[in-house]
């Protein structure tokens, strides 16, 4: 009896030994962190999947039905190319940087410093720390930037749906003909004025809307620009927790130079006392 009791006892104890290991490990994890950088490689792949797509659509459009020389839009041929090479590197830099982030998150995760014993703070260490906070308050701007960026195309497509709705709403007015309403894409800049056509009206454009090359880059680009966005609140979620983070390794820098500071004093107090005693000891 005494030895069942015993094996249970023992089997309890692995229990709530395992029980917490895990409540411990689990209060190391970075939530706030993780979030971020879910949200992060959300929006990045968003942005970076949908705008590629987006790009090679829309030049499929121009060179079918507003600029047929290709002459006239080789410059923006070249400047979409250099576009989704950019958008390589994009994704590729924000895949390790996000990682980087989440990484930092761990380390200074208060959890985590007391599973692994004392932590000590050091210059180099708050000195990451900083250039981190600035670091992603630059890319933070930058990408508030390609936000806006992003929402140019998304105007331009929504304008050349609408007017394509318009058409629509007027077949049934026979005094209004659809074949005056037009869509110039010369005066939005991207093609020069002597491109031929350069502009599309009527059951044109309208036939134009209705292609699934339209249908996509139009839904791409706006989900492209939700990326965008999504990626920004990102940005600003983790300059919340990196400033936090920053500000937990000054104030635990301070902490552990007054531990320093009274240890040593600690120390000379039982030198003195320890002397004390061994001077008494020699005069008894």
């Amino acid at each position: 009896m005494e030895t069942a009791a015993e094996e249970n006892a023992e089997q309890s104890q692995e229990k709530k030994g395992c029980f917490e290991c895990c409540i411990k490990c689990l209060g190391g994890v970075p939530y706030a962190s993780l979030v971020a950088t879910i949200l992060c490689f959300s929006g990045v792949a968003l942005f970076c999947g949908c705008g590629h797509v987006a790009l090679t659509g829309t030049v499929s459009i121009l060179e079918q039905h507003f600029s047929t020389t290709a002459s006239d839009h080789a410059l923006l041929s070249e400047v979409i190319q250099l576009m989704q090479y950019v958008i390589y590197g994009i994704a590729s830099f924000f895949f390790l940087y996000g990682i980087i982030l989440l990484a930092e998150g761990f380390y200074t995760t208060s959890a985590v410093k007391e599973l692994h014993g004392e932590f000590k703070t050091t210059a180099c260490g708050r000195c990451i720390s900083g250039m981190f906070v600035f670091l992603t308050y630059v890319l933070g701007v930058a990408w508030l930037g390609v936000f806006g960026f992003s929402a140019v195309p998304v105007f331009m497509f929504y304008n050349i749906w609408s007017t394509c709705e318009v058409i629509k709403s007027l077949q049934t007015n026979v005094t209004v003909p659809g074949d005056q309403i037009c869509v110039d894409i010369r005066q939005y800049g991207i093609i020069p004025w002597n491109a031929v056509p350069g502009k599309a009206c009527g059951p044109i454009l309208e036939n134009i809307c209705n292609t699934n090359e339209f249908y996509m880059s139009y839904h791409l680009f706006i989900v492209a620009c939700a990326g965008a966005g999504a990626t920004v609140i990102a940005l600003i979620h983790f300059l919340m927790i990196l400033s936090s983070n920053w500000a937990y390794l000054k104030d635990a820098s301070k902490m552990q130079a007054y531990q320093d500071i009274k240890a040593k004093e600690e120390q000379e107090l039982q030198d003195i006392q320890s002397r004390s005693k061994e001077q008494l000891n020699s005069y008894t």
